[in-house]
């Protein structure tokens, strides 16, 4: 045979080969040479033909001639089949490796062609060469069966349909499993395992497993040879038919017919020997001993490959726990654990571990022990998928932790519980933040994770993780209610993490109860911001599983322990109308499961807001109880006497429908309800009026009747029955009851207190209220709101009301105890309560007074028990104080009470007097008296103020008082208000400054003048007279506090005295020396630190300076004007520099404005004033004055200014547009303090002590005087703002027209 034409020139391919072969034999090759096909079959036919370099090079020729497309095809036209039979016996008769993969490619060659039955008669034939003789070890074999695998491996053709005698093929290529060469076992193995592919994927036309009837024995020899072999090629083929095997249940089945082939006794004694000593019959443990070599191997590929085989075997039907407990028990769980450590988290292996570990984990009793020592393994493990959204091993993963931490808890550490809580918690926020990161049943483990994380104990012993589970409780309830998803697994499974982390909350985990607190705020405020609104807004789209799922969640918080946290929650719930919500879920999904709970939810809200155990009747008759609220109310209208049942359920109904009503929340019309009410009443007066009513009955009864009632008088269309009421009110005045401790509607209530044919019980309430609430007592709310209770904030709603009985109840149940010389105790609980009431709402004392409060405080003073128990005594005083404080002036009258017990406090003060020094009370009373004193300024108590300011006694006292101060000198100052003297002293001149204000209307012709120097000859009156000299002694003397009065006082008396020098046009009858030292102290005090000391001493100033003709020598009075210069300067270089006039500023030189005015408004003005006042001084005050920091003393200033002529037409220009801009300022803003001032009163506190009654009556003196007022009379300052501003413009506009 020659191949190439350049080899061979003379053999032409017409004319044939040399061996004289036909020329159709020979075909062209595109080198231009020929191939013939007899000779190189002969070739390769003929033993011993050529040397076997020729046969190789002979192939190589035929191979490179194969890739020629005009050669394939003239070959497979004409002689598509010569070469199959030359090239297979060439292959099993050549040892020579080289050779044999060169027949294989030529073989794979052909094959691969589109020539289908050259394909198939290779593969029959190959087949028929394999099944006809027994392998034996030759290499020849090895080359045959490698050749039979390439083309089993062909993808394009079938090769299993043209296989003849199956049967004995498998049943050779079994029986050479045993074969002790491992590279034909390997051969072996691969055809078996593509046989198997090719079986299962086209099954023979009879439906014959042919693998099937050789797999015990096949199973055995393959185990046997992964066991001994080490080549990984090898056991790749080996495990993949084994695979094949597995996924096809060839292995499980195997298992069964090894149990089901041993006698009985064998079986039995199998079995036991499997639960005593943890092994298997002998194919399982033979599997579990072949698997080990192939774990162990350094061929990640090898290694996954038999990862596989595990889980597709454990997958099978027919495996039980048995296999998983004997391949636990030869360790290959551990070996799995090994190749996940080592794994450096590539993502194949990760995932064939997880896949296999989770399927040993289905025998959690056999798999135990190997979690626990793998478990510090799947930590690091779950950190990495963790990060990656959607890994598919994420749920396995947290599934095995589950498991272990569920079932062996002592394992976590410290660490552990970080690392887990930090993983989890970043796990459920990115589900959170980024909608969806989890599949739902990775999500569904996180949360059982966590939750077996909150049971175990080393968790409680944790403290710094529970803001990491508060965040994480949080982003799982969130993540639910933000995805939409059909399966409410998700949901259930976030609501019992939530659940579980409210009842950790409540366990000792942490000696900071702090953080237990913040916890439990944290998930509340998670039910109440979250849950509750998502829940009421899709509860007609959600299913029967996921109501039940919130009703249970609530209802765990609500069995805790009444704390805060469970208070404030119960109140969100019931205020959030869950009654209805409740009732309609009952519509929604009548079961009896959800009756059920809801009811039991129900009876807990009760307990919680009622107290403990009032829902105990909703608990023992949920299951009689109707799901209709209407149907409820027809068991309201059944005679109950001789059914206890029937009662029962009376009283829940009764709770049920009071608590809803607390938060009105309506679960019915409410003509049906009162209708239902009066029936319930009627058809059960014989029981209630034989006293058969319990508390736990009437309250509610009285409550819901009053409500209803309450509300058909402000609606005025529905009816009531007489009857009814009747014995309602029979029963309120024969049973015990308590209003205070029970919860009740406000209405109700309203309504309760304005009946009086029960006067006499409510005032029994009263009482008992007044026993049970001290004066600062837990229950007193002075400025906010306590609702559904009969308390101190809502009783004093109903005193401060004009449309009820509260305040004659309590003003005639003082005057009974009095009269009836009742409990001392009880007299001083209801003088108390009176004081906080007030204290409450100011308005009560106008009630109380209206009903005759002032008799009753008469008639206590009268009485022997007034003196005789000094701490009643003193709270009596206290009442009066805050009585006279808050009272509206036309409110009283000067009837005989009131003088009374002005004369009573009288006698009381010369009596203390007598015996010692005033005391705490007796200033307390001079307090008093300075009230009377200042409501008779506003022509109220009149004549009750005479006795006061008339008082021998009194004033003889005062003035002796006064003598003393004045003696000690310079010693004065040390005696402030912490001193005996100094509290004396000050309320001694507090006394006087209201006597100064009331004298001119008790005493209309007194002449003023008689304050001033006592040697002018006038006749001292017989009242408290102060003088002047006294009163500037006291101020240089004195401690601030005395300062501040006295000079109040001053102010008030020059005030007097200039409008009597006015109106009657008199001179001054003092002496200039005189008058010089008062100015003297008054100059002293102009830059005092406290601003209301300087600006009185200042308007006293200005008072003096604008005399118009005094009697004293000019000469004199221009000596004290250089002081003033002095005064005036310093402000006005201090106002006008640049960016520094704040309001601070502007403040802090009110008094000087004042001079400064005054000194303006002189006839003569003193030439210095030009000078201070230039136009670069005016021009920086101008600039420095704008609408926020305008003052009414400031455009005073500018206003004289302008009277003066000392302002130019651009500084007046400038003065316009500032104040034409405070102007709409303080008309825009006007509405804000619209309901300050109101409220003014109301903050002042109880001056349970002498230092805040001191501090409130000065505060009457500031804002009885114009001067100076601070932010609290905001809106009367802005008032005397726009005044002084339109006063400016008109003088303006008056001045232009001129």
């Amino acid at each position: 045979m020659y191949l190439e034409e350049s080899q061979c020139p003379h053999v032409e391919s017409e004319q044939g080969c040399p061996q004289g072969h036909r020329p159709t034999f020979s075909l062209q090759t595109q080198q231009g040479g020929a191939i013939c096909l007899l000779c190189f079959s002969n070739l390769l036919t003929t033993p011993r033909a050529a040397p076997t370099f020729h046969v190789s090079y002979a192939l190589s020729q035929l191979s490179q001639a194969l890739s020629q497309p005009h050669f394939l095809s003239s070959l497979l036209s004409s002689h598509p089949h010569l070469l199959i039979s030359p090239l297979l016996h060439a292959l099993s008769s050549f040892d020579d490796d080289p050779i044999a993969r060169q027949l294989i490619d030529v073989i794979a060659s052909l094959c691969d062609s589109a020539h289908e039955a050259v394909f198939h008669d290779f593969v029959s034939r190959v087949s028929e060469l394999i099944s006809s003789r027994a392998l034996a070890w030759s290499r020849r074999q090895v080359h045959t069966l490698h050749c039979f695998g390439i083309l089993l491996n062909c993808d394009t053709n079938n090769p299993y349909a043209y296989i003849k005698d199956k049967e004995a093929l498998v049943s050779n290529l079994v029986a050479g499993l045993q074969l002790p060469s491992e590279e034909i076992r390997g051969e072996i193995l691969f055809v078996l395992y593509k046989l198997s592919v090719l079986q299962y994927e086209a099954k023979d036309d009879n439906g014959a497993d042919v693998l099937g009837s050789f797999c015990p024995k096949l199973l055995h020899l393959s185990l046997e040879a992964l066991i001994k072999t080490e080549a990984d090629d090898v056991r790749l083929n080996c495990v993949a038919l084994l695979t094949i095997l597995a996924q096809k249940g060839s292995l499980a089945n195997a298992y069964a017919n090894d149990i089901d082939g041993m006698s009985s006794d064998e079986a039995d004694n199998f079995m036991q020997t499997t639960e005593d000593a943890q092994d298997g019959p002998q194919l399982t443990v033979l599997f579990a001993e072949a698997i080990k070599g192939p774990l162990l191997s350094s061929d990640s590929q090898v290694q996954i490959r038999t990862l596989d085989l595990i889980f597709h075997y454990l997958s099978s039907d027919g495996i039980t726990g048995k296999q998983i407990q004997v391949l636990v028990g030869e360790n290959v769980a551990d070996y799995v654990f090994e190749i996940l450590r080592l794994s450096e988290y590539r993502e194949t292996v990760v995932n064939s571990c997880l896949r296999v570990l989770n399927l040993f984990s289905t025998d959690k009793q056999a798999f135990r022990q190997t979690l626990v020592v793998g478990f510090a393994t799947l930590i690091p493990v779950l950190r990495y998928v963790a990060e990656i959204p959607f890994h598919p091993v994420q749920s396995q993963t947290l599934k095995l932790i589950q498991d272990c931490v569920s079932d062996c808890p002592g394992v976590l550490s410290t660490s552990h519980n970080d690392e887990l809580v930090f993983v989890l918690t970043r796990m459920l926020k990115r589900q959170t933040d980024e909608g969806m990161s989890m599949l739902p049943e990775t999500f569904i483990m996180a949360c059982s994770v966590f939750v077996a994380l909150l049971k175990s104990p080393t968790f409680h012993a944790t403290s710094t993780l529970a803001s990491s589970v508060q965040e994480a409780s949080k982003y799982a309830v969130l993540a639910c209610l933000t995805i939409s998803e059909k399966d409410p697994s998700p949901l259930l499974h976030s609501l019992y993490f939530l659940k579980e982390t409210y009842a950790y909350s409540h366990n000792d985990f942490s000696t900071d109860s702090s953080i237990n607190l913040e916890l439990r705020n944290c998930i509340v405020d998670v039910c109440t911001s979250h849950l509750l609104p998502w829940f009421t807004m899709n509860i007609s789209e959600i299913d029967e599983g996921i109501v039940l799922g919130f009703f249970e969640t609530f209802y765990s918080i609500l069995l805790q322990d009444s704390d805060i946290q469970v208070t404030e929650f119960a109140k969100i719930l019931v205020s959030s109308s869950w009654f209805s919500l409740s009732f309609g879920c009952l519509g929604l999904f009548p079961t009896e499961k959800m009756k059920w709970i809801v009811y039991l939810m129900l009876s807990s809200l009760v307990d919680v807001l009622l107290g403990n155990d009032t829902g105990l009747p909703i608990r023992d008759t949920a299951l009689h109880l109707s799901s209709d609220p209407i149907d409820l109310l027809f068991l309201l209208g059944q005679q109950s006497s001789h059914n206890l049942q029937l009662s029962s359920c009376q009283s829940a109904v009764l709770l049920i429908l009071h608590t809803s009503s607390l938060y009105d929340d309506r679960l019915a019309d409410e003509k049906l309800v009162l209708a239902s009410l009066e029936q319930f009443i009627l058809v059960n007066s014989i029981d209630f009026l034989c006293g058969a009513t319990s508390s736990l009955t009437l309250m509610p009864l009285v409550s819901l009747y009053g409500l209803y009632r309450g509300l058909a008088k402000l609606s005025y269309h529905i009816p009531y029955t007489p009857e009814a009421e009747r014995i309602l009110f029979r029963m309120v005045t024969e049973n015990e009851w308590d209003l205070a401790s029970a919860m009740i509607h406000p209405e109700s209530l309203k309504w309760l207190f304005q009946q009086e044919k029960i006067c006499k019980p409510l005032s029994y309430q009263i009482l008992k209220l007044c026993r049970g609430i001290t004066l600062n007592g837990n229950d007193i709310c002075a400025h906010g709101k306590i609702y559904h209770k009969l308390n101190v904030q809502t009783f004093a709603e109903l005193v401060a009301a004009k449309d009820n009985c509260g305040a004659r109840l309590l003003v005639c149940l003082l005057m009974e105890l009095v009269e009836e010389r009742g409990q001392e105790n009880d007299i001083l609980s209801v003088v108390n309560i009176m004081t906080t009431v007030i204290n409450i709402f100011p308005a009560a004392s106008d009630q109380l007074c209206a009903h005759g409060i002032g008799n009753g405080i008469q008639k206590l003073y009268y009485n022997s028990i007034h003196s005789s128990y000094p701490q009643l005594s003193m709270a009596i005083s206290l009442l009066l104080f805050n009585i006279l404080r808050s009272v509206q002036p036309e409110v009283l009258s000067d009837d005989e009470s009131w003088l009374a017990l002005t004369t009573k406090l009288m006698d009381y003060l010369t009596l203390t007097v007598a015996v010692y020094n005033w005391g705490r009370e007796g200033l307390l009373v001079i307090g008093i008296l300075s009230l009377i004193l200042r409501h008779s300024t506003k022509r109220a108590l009149v004549e009750v103020s005479k006795p006061i300011i008339f008082n021998t006694s009194l004033v003889s006292t005062i003035n002796n008082m006064i003598h003393a101060a004045c003696a000690k000198g310079p010693a004065l100052t040390d005696c402030d208000e912490e001193t005996n003297t100094g509290e004396n002293l000050i309320f001694v001149l507090i006394l006087y400054y209201f006597c100064l204000r009331s004298l001119y209307l008790v005493l209309p012709g007194v002449d003023w003048q008689t304050f001033l120097d006592s040697s002018n000859g006038m006749l001292p009156l017989s009242t408290i007279n102060i003088r002047c000299d006294d009163l500037c002694r006291l101020m240089h003397f004195g401690s601030t506090p005395v300062k501040l009065v006295a000079s109040y006082c001053l102010l008030e008396i020059f005030n007097r005295l200039s409008d009597q020098r006015k109106r009657k046009r008199e001179e001054l009858k003092c002496s200039a020396g005189y008058l010089m030292s008062v100015m003297a102290v008054l100059e002293g005090h102009v830059f005092y630190s406290d601003i209301r000391v300087a600006m009185n001493c200042s308007c006293c100033l200005s008072i003096i300076l604008t005399w118009e003709k005094l009697d004293i020598k000019e000469e004199n009075i221009i000596a004290r004007i250089n002081w003033c210069r002095l005064i005036v300067e310093e402000m006005a270089m201090y106002l006008a520099v640049p960016c520094v006039a704040s309001k601070f500023c502007i403040s802090h030189h009110k008094p000087a404005v004042y001079i400064a005015v005054a000194l303006l408004k002189l006839p003569k003005i003193p030439w210095w004033m030009r000078n201070v006042f230039d136009d670069s001084c005016i021009s920086g005050l101008i600039e420095n004055f704008t609408a926020s920091n305008v003052s009414t003393e400031m455009i005073h200033l500018f206003r004289e200014l302008l009277n003066s002529q000392f302002l130019k037409a651009e500084h007046i220009a400038s003065l316009n547009r500032v104040l034409q801009a405070c102007r709409k300022r303080l008309v825009t803003d006007n509405s804000r303090y619209d309901n300050r001032d109101e409220q003014v009163e109301k903050m002042v506190p109880i001056p349970d002590d002498l230092a805040e009654a001191c501090e409130y009556l000065i505060h009457l003196m500031s804002s009885d005087s114009s001067l100076y007022m601070d932010h609290r009379e905001s809106k009367t300052r802005d008032k005397r703002l726009l005044e002084e501003i339109e006063m400016f413009f008109r003088i303006l506009t008056v001045d232009n027209d001129n």
